[in-house]
């Protein structure tokens, strides 16, 4: 197989690794920005954001390797992406800038740290609902010619990418959830507990309600899954779908098993992102942008490859390291702040 064959391949997989490691990562984060609201008083808030305080800021590394990468491997398609999608993506930003300062300045405050839990929440809402937007203009197509972006400003602005915002932040409320039944103990634990059933409800609808909706979007997505038979070896997808939803829907009640909840929300994720990446594939922007349309010249892939292949373990190994030196439950009134 050629170079410039395998390398947009090679490029694609890092890419795709990146997002979904950011999703799960800082998924439940934002997913305890979308439940602050419901916590009885600001020390459960405390104890919630406890649990994120150490690692959230290495999370964000992935979104920049996806980000970067993006920008190295596929130049096209990061010119293209952010012509169409300027505006959430610019939304995003400024969602996740604020989220992070009312994170930080929340610790500190005193007179003003309710504006600040109020600002957490806000900015954990709309980057969770820009990153939906950005998923479903994505899924639907945008109108690209020759590589360039021919819609306006709002070309990306439907119903469906808006339900889709909708439904990523009712995802990110379960890993939220199910990382607080991970982490922590007492009445935020009960809490976590309490939504966890109703979560999974809602993200089954939401994903049910983006399913069909496909069909009438006219989307190489859908035509890809129910084309020239594919619907039967893909369909394992949706099944263990369905089947790790039912698992994670007992298991929330179990009073002593506090990890499972969590892998089962994330392997939700996994399927969706796989799910995802099958309907799409090869497009890298569809319905009009492959991956080899996309790519840089195989000079530039093959020398960016070489850099990321020690960059990459380096990542891994202190995610992985801080999240083992950070183990175990955060109790109530302690924390890392």
């Amino acid at each position: 197989m050629e170079m410039t064959t395998w390398l947009p391949v090679a490029w694609f997989a890092v890419i795709g690794f990146g997002v979904l490691m950011y999703v799960l990562l800082d998924g439940f984060v934002l997913g305890i920005g979308i439940l602050a609201p419901f916590a009885h008083s600001e020390d459960e808030l405390d104890q919630m954001m406890n649990t994120a305080a150490p690692i959230w800021d290495g999370n964000e590394t992935w979104l920049v390797l996806g980000g970067a990468g993006l920008l190295a491997a596929f130049p096209k398609a990061y010119s293209a992406l952010l012509s169409a999608l300027y505006l959430p993506v610019l939304l995003l930003v400024m969602a996740l800038v604020f989220r992070g300062v009312a994170f930080e300045f929340r610790f500190k405050a005193h007179r003003s740290r309710r504006l600040w839990s109020v600002a957490f929440a806000v900015g954990s809402v709309l980057a969770a609902f820009a990153q939906g937007v950005i998923l479903g203009a994505l899924v639907q197509g945008l109108d690209i010619v020759d590589g360039v972006y021919q819609g306006g400003a709002f070309g990306w602005l439907s119903p469906f990418a808006l339900v889709t915002g909708v439904a990523l932040i009712a995802g990110y409320a379960l890993l939220g959830s199910t990382w607080l039944l991970l982490k922590t103990n007492g009445p935020v634990q009960a809490l976590a507990r309490k939504m966890t059933r109703p979560l999974v409800v809602a993200v089954i609808v939401a994903m049910g309600v983006v399913s069909c909706w496909l069909p009438f979007l006219q989307s190489r997505l859908m035509a890809r899954w129910f084309s020239d038979g594919n619907f039967w070896w893909l369909s394992p997808v949706p099944l263990l779908t369905l089947g790790v939803a039912f698992a994670l829907w007992r298991s929330a009640i179990h009073p002593k098993r506090d990890l499972p909840p969590f892998l089962l929300s994330m392997a939700l994720f996994v399927l969706g992102f796989a799910g995802l990446v099958l309907g799409m594939w090869p497009y890298l922007l569809p319905p009009t942008m492959t991956l080899w349309d996309a790519a840089a010249p195989a000079s530039s892939l093959g020398f960016s490859l070489v850099g990321l292949v020690v960059l990459l373990p380096v990542i891994l190994g202190y995610t992985a390291w801080s999240y083992r030196v950070f183990r175990g439950k955060v109790e109530a009134g302690a924390g890392y702040h």
